[in-house]
């Protein structure tokens, strides 16, 4: 009798707890408490929420087409390419799927809904770098609110990554700084456009006073961070702007540029499904966070927090 109670205040939420469980502030809880929105119950004046419940208010309470199209969108995370992501979703067998082709690549299918989240990081706005006392625009955010508003959906953190350019082992061109990718014999390979780190590189050019057009740049262009790694090893290529992981991973050399952060948009009535619950318990075990600190690089400290919410 004394374990069947135990098991039943396991499975009731409090409004702080609810609130945390379905990334909404306390007062929405409560708005929507007055509206009788929420499955709840008032026990000597308390708000508690039967957590079964409120698992199938998520994915039953949305109405109307285009909320219905979110709740059939497949497993798929799209966007930039990321090797710990990767790992993750592989290593935990939680069910999801990666479709990387780049961030602004991974935002167009969140919003046809052929995929049910999308990784992306996108650089700060240029218009801000020389304005003093002015901090950049997060334009993680901005792409979410501006491109996903219209969507249920929620931005979390996912990893802050250091990025910089790749070499071959031993740095045999004496490359040390952005300037010496003008030097005649440099081989430079890009993202292709529309992937967060082609952006971040031609921003990173900008910063530095270099034209793109400076650069002697191999074709074609590099779909994912791994293909950057590839052409120089392979000797199609010399330098190119990847995470510090990929460097580690190909055993190549690498210099530090910026750090940068990963986000992931992710559409609520999926992130309450099994193959994303899956992945987010994975991060929590001890495999993943030793992983994190091998493939060196990423700061976790904040996976899984709130950038935005829809």
């Amino acid at each position: 009798m004394h374990k069947n109670r135990r098991m039943s205040a396991r499975q009731l939420m409090s409004t702080k707890e609810v609130a945390d469980y379905l990334r909404l502030k306390e007062r929405k809880i409560y708005d929507m408490v007055a509206q009788d929105e929420i499955p709840h119950s008032r026990i000597s004046g308390k708000l508690l929420f039967p957590r079964a419940l409120v698992d199938e208010w998520v994915k039953q309470s949305t109405a109307g087409t285009a909320l219905k199209a979110q709740r059939n969108a497949p497993a798929i995370v799209a966007g930039s390419s990321d090797p710990l992501l990767e790992w993750a979703v592989r290593e935990s067998r939680c069910g999801l799927a990666t479709m990387t082709y780049g961030s602004m690549d991974g935002v167009d299918r969140l919003v046809a809904m052929s995929a049910c989240a999308a990784a992306m990081h996108i650089p700060a706005a240029a218009s801000n770098i020389d304005t003093p006392g002015m901090p950049r625009e997060d334009r993680n955010i901005a792409l979410a609110r501006d491109r996903l508003g219209h969507l249920d959906c929620v931005l979390i953190e996912w990893a802050k990554r250091e990025q910089g350019l790749v070499i071959a082992a031993g740095n045999p061109l004496k490359i040390s700084k952005l300037a010496d990718l003008k030097k005649p014999k440099v081989r430079a390979i890009l993202r292709q456009p529309g992937a967060g780190s082609y952006l971040l590189f031609l921003q990173l050019l900008t910063e530095a006073g270099i034209d793109s057009n400076q650069l002697k740049q191999v074709q074609p262009a590099a779909q994912t961070e791994t293909d950057i790694a590839s052409a120089i090893l392979d000797g199609r290529a010399d330098v190119g702007l990847a995470v510090r992981a990929v460097a580690r991973q190909f055993h190549l050399d690498f210099i530090p540029l910026t750090v940068e952060r990963l986000d992931i948009a992710v559409l609520r009535a999926s992130y309450f499904d099994a193959p994303w619950q899956a992945l987010m318990e994975f991060t929590r075990k001890p495999a993943f966070l030793r992983y994190a600190k091998t493939l060196a690089g990423y700061d976790i400290r904040g996976l899984g927090g709130v950038m935005w919410n829809a």
